[in-house]
């Protein structure tokens, strides 16, 4: 008799955590892991996926999550303008809304929108003849020699946003063993991850930053971590 089981993209990457080799991952923070103890997964791609793992005394056991759809929180004044924006356009603003490859876009259009920096005239022509404007914004953002200024405030905004709800899913969960970035978004931006900005608002949690500050955090690299995961899942049922 043949089994069929369906696993969610993000739970089936999770499964893949445990057996990743360490050039699967780029180390952001090594912290101090408990053995065994629970891993969290957060991965923004086209939206902001959410999972985690807990060891059941054998082996772990990934479980999903539509925290990407909670209420954004923001944690400064430019942020809360930021939300005050979109709940005029979206009504409910979601953590996806400004943590995903969705995202990204209203938080540039935000930018324009209080006159933080003009526009490029060749990026207003690329957006033209773009479907998704995310990977110009990312791409401008990311240029070595003079980067697009609004479009790296963009991301800029994006990493500090992701730190903070990494940071609460960190806390949700009590993730002692890890917290883990996934999605096709991290890898892309790995040299803004690498600054001050994603750990310190990761870390910004008040009574619980030494708490955070024992916890890893991971950036998965393997692009087939999820093909990975759903062959381990597999395996672990014969």
């Amino acid at each position: 008799m043949v089994t069929v089981t369906l696993l969610n993209d993000l739970v089936a990457g999770a499964y893949a955590i445990p057996n990743l080799a360490l050039t699967d991952l780029h180390t952001l923070a090594p912290g101090a892991p408990t053995p065994n103890g629970a891993l969290a997964v957060i991965a923004p791609g086209t939206g902001l996926g959410e999972a985690f793992l807990l060891h059941d005394g054998a082996r772990y056991r990934a479980y999903p999550s539509e925290g990407g759809h909670a209420d954004f929180a923001p944690g400064n004044d430019f942020e809360a303008g930021l939300l005050h924006y979109l709940r005029g356009a979206f009504g409910h603003v979601s953590w996806e809304r400004v943590c995903s490859g969705k995202g990204i876009p209203n938080i540039y259009e935000y930018l324009k929108v209080i006159d933080f920096a003009e526009e490029p005239a060749w990026l207003t022509a690329a957006f033209a003849n773009a479907a998704d404007p995310t990977p110009l914004i990312v791409t401008a953002a990311l240029q070595h020699e003079k980067p697009c200024m609004l479009c790296r405030a963009t991301l800029n905004t994006f990493v500090s946003i992701l730190g903070a709800e990494a940071g609460n899913l960190a806390l949700k969960v009590l993730a002692t063993g890890g917290l883990y970035l996934g999605g096709g978004i991290p890898p892309r931006i790995l040299p803004l991850l690498q600054g001050e900005q994603f750990m310190q608002a990761f870390l910004h949690k008040g009574r619980f930053t030494e708490l955070l500050g024992r916890v890893p955090v991971h950036v998965i690299l393997n692009p087939k971590a999820a093909l990975l995961g759903a062959a381990c899942y597999g395996l672990a049922l014969e």
